[in-house]
């Protein structure tokens, strides 16, 4: 499945040392003013060169070949490519016959008996890229609806934010370096990658989202439900082991009592709850308040030492990893979250018009 969506449907290929990635929107809605600036702000964000994540310094300029007239969205099929400019593939040669611990080298090669091992091929992150750019034109639809989403850095390591902290614009959450909107807890885990990295290890984390703005009457039941379509996409994102919404895991320890939405009356005359335990979701369907939801990444799964696996023949060997990547992805995939989640959204919403006159 390289395609995601229903109305709005994105298409993506390309491996990580190929020429280029390529992605078609198809669905896109008609007469959407693009600002690309703002979609090359968006790609900033997730790009690799920065000095908590891949050494690896892609420019990801987006080239839009179809879909717009004069910065605006016609409704047809839109197609955009990102060049790969900066691939070391030799860095690689050593991994050809070798399945690395906790990556997609021996599923691959089981399911298809051949496998691009240049930095993940097909498995690497570096599709994401495509998904932050038909994200940026979502979110510019999204916001001519009057609705947002904020995505930040929750946890990295140990280091978390406490429970109840409110969030800053996504503006300032990006001016972070590792995207957390508390400085106190940002320069913790900051201090957690450098550890991680001296000890040619690794880190995991969670990655917090909002869609805000959304209304009630959102979602498809009963297979189909919203957070059944966010819970899809937060989980085809690289490294993603985890997905909740509402209070989540947490509230299966407390009593039905104490996670109750009472329904109140605005003074505007809206429906709206007292709470928001159920994250903005019931039954399937939104609510009218903020969905709220985390998505859990694993620690990267190439370490900097020494590790024990086996070759292509079944003989144990040693890999001594070398190349450029991530202590920890968190950051880098905050911008890929709320690229998913404004895809799911924007679709969603086209869906749940389609059923009324």
């Amino acid at each position: 499945m390289n395609t995601t969506g229903t109305l709005l449907r994105l298409t993506t290929a390309g491996e990580s040392h190929g020429r280029a990635m390529v992605g078609i929107l198809d669905g896109m809605p008609a007469g959407v003013k693009i600002d690309f600036d703002l979609v090359s702000l968006e790609m900033s964000r997730r790009r690799p060169g920065t000095k908590i994540g891949s050494g690896r310094n892609e420019a990801d300029e987006v080239q839009f070949m179809s879909g717009l007239l004069d910065g605006v969205t016609t409704g047809t099929p839109i197609a955009f490519m990102i060049a790969n400019t900066d691939s070391h593939s030799s860095d690689y040669d050593h991994l050809k016959n070798t399945f690395r611990p906790n990556h997609a080298d021996y599923t691959y090669q089981a399911k298809y008996g051949i496998r691009d091992w240049r930095g993940g091929g097909r498995a690497s992150a570096r599709e994401t890229a495509l998904r932050v750019a038909a994200g940026a034109l979502a979110l510019q639809a999204l916001e001519r609806l009057g609705i947002e989403i904020c995505a930040y850095t929750r946890r990295i390591g140990s280091v978390a934010i406490a429970d109840g902290f409110e969030y800053l614009s996504q503006d300032r959450i990006y001016n972070d370096s590792v995207r957390c909107p508390c400085p106190e807890v940002s320069q913790m885990m900051q201090n957690e990658i450098a550890e991680a990295r001296k000890a040619g290890d690794t880190l995991g984390g969670i990655v917090a989202c909002t869609i805000s703005g959304i209304g009630a009457g959102i979602g498809e039941p009963v297979y189909d439900k919203f957070q059944a379509r966010l819970a899809a996409a937060m989980m085809s994102i690289n490294a993603a082991h985890g997905f909740e919404y509402g209070l989540g895991f947490a509230g299966c320890a407390l009593r039905g009592s104490e996670v109750i939405d009472p329904f109140v009356t605005t003074a505007d005359g809206r429906v709206a709850t007292s709470a928001n335990n159920s994250g903005g979701i019931q039954g399937g369907i939104t609510n009218g308040m903020s969905v709220n939801f985390n998505v859990a990444f694993k620690p990267v799964a190439t370490l900097m030492q020494p590790m024990e696996s086996i070759d292509r023949r079944g003989e144990k060997i040693i890999i001594n990893p070398r190349g450029r990547h991530d202590v920890c992805v968190v950051p880098r995939a905050v911008p890929v979250v709320r690229a998913m989640a404004a895809l799911c959204t924007l679709d969603a919403v086209m869906l749940a018009k389609s059923h009324k006159f």
